[in-house]
């Protein structure tokens, strides 16, 4: 019996449960198969500079499994997969924009998936209609993810410091990179001052 034909693999009984994260090295912490994920037998997506898309299957309250190349049907689509994933994550998690302290804000989630919150576009551009600017992105851990206004340099400035202690401090970090989300173009590129 191969892997994706055992109950407990069954795409239609882990389809509802499977969920975006947005990497930078493929590792985990909090996943159970997460210590050393390697792309020779892990889906993952690349999604811009530096950062790739891996999938993984919720277990429990706070046990995730990272989805693996045999756990799922030869037939798979991958785009697919990847859309029914965010649609998931739309459904069972709340994404709520805090302020911080400097000016700038972050968006909070359940301790799990923040940086996921980068894969929603519509995120970024309810930020930049209501701040009227370009905004200035940093994920540097699966559980923060931070933006400021691209005009406040300061703010810009204070958001990256309090990113890279964030990132240092982090068991699970993604990424230092900056990356900016134009009003205009709508879209994520990365950031060049």
């Amino acid at each position: 019996m191969r892997k994706y034909e055992e109950e407990h693999y069954k795409y239609e009984n882990i389809k509802e449960k499977i969920y975006p994260w947005v990497k930078s090295e493929l590792t985990d912490s909090q996943a159970l198969n997460g210590k050393h994920i390697s792309e020779k037998d892990t889906l993952v997506v690349s999604f811009m500079e530096d950062l790739s898309v891996i999938f993984v299957i919720k277990r429990g309250e706070d046990v995730f499994e990272v989805l693996k190349d045999n756990m799922l049907p030869p037939d798979c689509d991958i785009e697919e997969l990847y859309h029914a994933s965010c649609e998931n994550l739309i459904r069972d998690v709340e994404f709520v924009i805090a302020n911080t302290w400097y000016g700038g804000f972050g968006i909070i989630a359940d301790g799990h998936h923040e940086a996921s919150a980068l894969c929603f576009k519509h995120i970024w551009q309810v930020c930049v209609d209501k701040l009227k600017d370009d905004l200035v992105i940093m994920v540097p851990a699966k559980d923060t993810i931070l933006f400021a206004p691209a005009s406040q340099k300061t703010v810009v400035e204070k958001m990256v410091e309090h990113g890279e202690n964030a990132y240092e401090q982090s068991k699970d970090k993604v990424s230092k990179t900056l990356i900016r989300f134009s009003k205009d173009r709508k879209e994520l590129t990365a950031y060049e001052d």
